[in-house]
């Protein structure tokens, strides 16, 4: 019996990507104090102390924003940290304790000079602490746009809880709507319009739109193939492999050929796009060649981080071993586990009486509402029914 593991191959898939790598001169600076001030979060566990030296989420945006202020790169890791400890906090609760860590996280945002409730889930102070230094600096118009992209974000998280725990799995159309709500790379764009922000006719014109789709589906596609052995392991399977797998028949060979097909036809969409791309007079053309190309370096960044840090690759990150032959080994994957635990509730539990539950239901509707209507509704089915 043959006892050398399985071994998957990763495409290479950027390489005819034009933005080069390239960093923020402020990234070492800017992590030691990032560094420093989640260790002062006293009630993050050492569990997620540990994801969060895995991510280094301080490279990845000193990656992804290589131009930015200083000022603007710190809120850019406090942002991504905000992404990461929702995701680690949320893919292992169950739809119930995710839907209240969304509220929780909704109110926050929209109230970030309040003081949280004793005994809340952690992630309401960590995203307002976030939100309150971001608002000091941004824009209006990336305000707002923060808003539009985040609230959906939030929604498609809480579906996908639901997917989870109801065991359902999506055809591959359904899932990419809401792939690229939970990627969450359109919320992160504001970074590189809170200096001066878009005009609304600019961003939201029917061009823009679709380059900001196509960095989207790049995004995923890269983060769902370098991602899969890590999650397949561990029995999540909000993956485009693993969908792509089950809707085609594939092995994992074939699910990554055809991921990594895709992506060269996204990225042929995107290079396409930006030769259609209107003038709206030399002022706003310098905003706009400004927020087109610092949307562009998100590939290339997400690719670089997710081959250097110990994430994905525990041991070195990617060894020039595996880089040159991109082999690695199928980890191994254990019996799925119930979803019980609410894991917001560990820090520590929250007391809720029935008028704050009112009162929160009432806050996060008029919030909410519009948004959902108008950015949600027509995209994920699932939190409708």
């Amino acid at each position: 019996m043959d006892a050398r593991p399985k071994m998957i191959y990763i495409p290479d898939t950027m390489t005819n990507w034009p933005w080069s790598r390239t960093i923020n001169p402020h990234y070492e600076d800017v992590k030691s104090e990032v560094d420093a001030c989640i260790r002062d979060i006293k009630a993050l566990s050492p569990e997620l102390l540990v994801a969060f030296d895995k991510c280094n989420t301080a490279l990845l945006i000193a990656l992804a924003y290589p131009n930015v202020s200083r000022e603007h790169l710190r809120i850019g890791c406090d942002m991504m940290n905000c992404y990461l400890f929702l995701d680690e906090f949320t893919s292992i609760d169950n739809a119930a304790g995710v839907k209240e860590s969304v509220n929780i996280v909704i109110d926050a945002i929209h109230n970030p000079h309040k003081i949280r409730p004793e005994g809340e889930c952690i992630l309401g102070e960590i995203l307002r602490q976030f939100w309150a230094r971001a608002i000091q600096s941004a824009s209006p118009p990336s305000q707002r746009h923060f808003f539009e992209t985040f609230i959906p974000y939030l929604y498609g998280v809480a579906a996908e809880a639901l997917d989870r725990e109801h065991g359902r799995s999506r055809s591959i159309d359904d899932f990419l709507k809401l792939r690229r709500l939970t990627v969450g790379l359109k919320m992160c764009l504001f970074i590189n319009e809170m200096k001066t922000g878009l005009p609304d006719e600019v961003f939201y014109h029917p061009v823009i739109v679709d380059l900001a789709d196509c960095i989207t589906d790049l995004i995923l596609i890269d983060n769902d193939m370098i991602s899969y052995n890590k999650e397949q392991a561990a029995c999540e399977d909000h993956n485009l492999v693993n969908i792509v797998m089950l809707e085609l028949g594939l092995d994992v060979s074939g699910a990554m050929a055809w991921a990594a097909h895709y992506h060269v036809e996204v990225e042929k969409r995107f290079i396409d796009g930006l030769t259609k791309v209107p003038s709206w007079g030399p002022s706003v053309d310098v905003l706009v060649k400004r927020y087109l190309d610092g949307m562009a370096m998100w590939p290339r960044a997400q690719h670089s981080w997710m081959h250097e840090v110990h994430r994905y690759f525990p041991a070195t990150g990617m060894s020039p071993e595996i880089q040159q032959t991109r082999l690695v080994p199928l980890l191994p994957r254990p019996d799925r586990k119930p979803r019980e635990t609410h894991i917001c509730h560990s820090y520590p539990p929250i007391s809720i009486t029935f008028s704050r539950l009112v009162l929160s239901v009432v806050l996060v509707t008029i919030c909410c509402s519009h948004l959902y209507n108008r950015y949600l509704y027509p995209y994920v089915p699932s939190i409708k029914s």
